[in-house]
């Protein structure tokens, strides 16, 4: 007897907790309390279909108290089936009804969906953020290197959450014109005496377009004074033009050495003629003594006139020779 009583119990507590398993009771009471309307048979389907029920029915419970009567069941059950976060929605939503944002629960979804943090970017529309931006190195027209940082402040555009570009896209941006305004500088005291002039110029070109958020302002936080580039470069250029000529002037060198050698060497061939031709000579001298037109005598005098000559030049090579030398 007691046997049965105790597996009649087992059996009864079993039930019951497989009962208020599948039938959350007390969840459809505090739905119905909060004036939610869901039936029992509802949140016994959603257990099948392995949705969380009390996820969903806080969900609704928190938008009926917002005044979201556009949120229902199907769209949360559907929206958590499709892997989005249904409470951040909603949590999104009440935001944004809270802070008169225009912001309708399809919208909510996609940009959960998308990967995009909607209650984070709801807080951001309310609660705009500041970004500092990384160094940023810019050189004016006088050749100066200039390092700026800049404090970029923006808000959530919800319209291009889905879509829009990032922080990444905002701050490359924010560089980019940040360079070019401090380049169209004609100097950098320009910049260091009106630094708010780049932020101006940088607000005008619309660098938020296509982003996901809006730029609201754009404040230079530091600029610092970098190398002369101006300088380097021209300290480069002469560095360059003055190997230019060396190597210029080598090769004039090297020219003149070949034409040098060129000259040697037909000197020496001149000699060598001369030298070929005075061998040449004796031969002709002996000729002419053969066949009769050259006698002794004309030998003689033309030694004579060759020796005299030969003294001559030697007197005349030597300006230190005596009078009675010279006579």
């Amino acid at each position: 007897m007691e046997l049965t009583v105790i597996l009649l119990t087992v059996v009864v507590v079993a039930l019951l907790i497989v009962f208020f398993y599948y039938c959350p009771f007390f969840l459809w009471i505090s739905a119905r309390v909060s004036g939610v309307r869901i039936s029992l048979m509802q949140l016994v389907l959603m257990r099948i279909r392995q949705v969380p029920a009390s996820i969903i029915v806080r969900a609704l419970i928190e938008a009926h108290k917002a005044g979201l009567n556009e949120v229902t069941r199907d769209d949360l059950e559907a929206h958590y089936l499709a892997g989005g976060n249904v409470e951040r929605v909603v949590h999104a939503l009440v935001s944004a009804s809270k802070a008169n944002i225009d912001l309708g629960f399809k919208m909510a979804t996609a940009i959960d969906l998308a990967g995009r943090d909607v209650f984070q970017a709801v807080q951001m529309s309310v609660n705009p953020k500041v970004i500092d931006t990384p160094p940023v190195t810019a050189v004016a027209k006088d050749g100066i290197q200039l390092i700026a940082k800049a404090r970029v402040t923006v808000r959530a555009n919800i319209r291009q959450l889905v879509g829009g570009a990032g922080e990444d896209t905002v701050l490359a941006r924010v560089g980019e014109g940040i360079v070019s305004s401090i380049g169209s500088s004609e100097s950098h005291k320009q910049v260091l005496e009106n630094p708010d002039s780049i932020s101006k110029l940088v607000l005008r070109k619309g660098l938020d377009s296509g982003t996901a958020f809006e730029i609201l302002s754009i404040d230079i936080a530091d600029i610092d004074i970098g190398r002369n580039i101006g300088a380097a470069l021209q300290i480069d250029q002469a560095q360059a033009d003055k190997n230019i000529a060396q190597a210029k002037a080598e090769e004039r060198r090297a020219m003149a050495i070949a034409r040098e050698q060129e000259m040697k060497a037909l000197a020496q061939e001149a000699r060598a003629k001369v030298i070929e031709a005075e061998c040449e000579l004796p031969k002709a001298m002996a000729q002419a003594f053969l066949s009769g037109n050259l006698g002794i005598m004309d030998y003689y005098r033309m030694k004579n006139m060759e020796a005299d000559t030969t003294m001559r030049q030697s007197l005349g090579n030597n300006p230190t020779a005596t009078p009675e030398i010279r006579e």
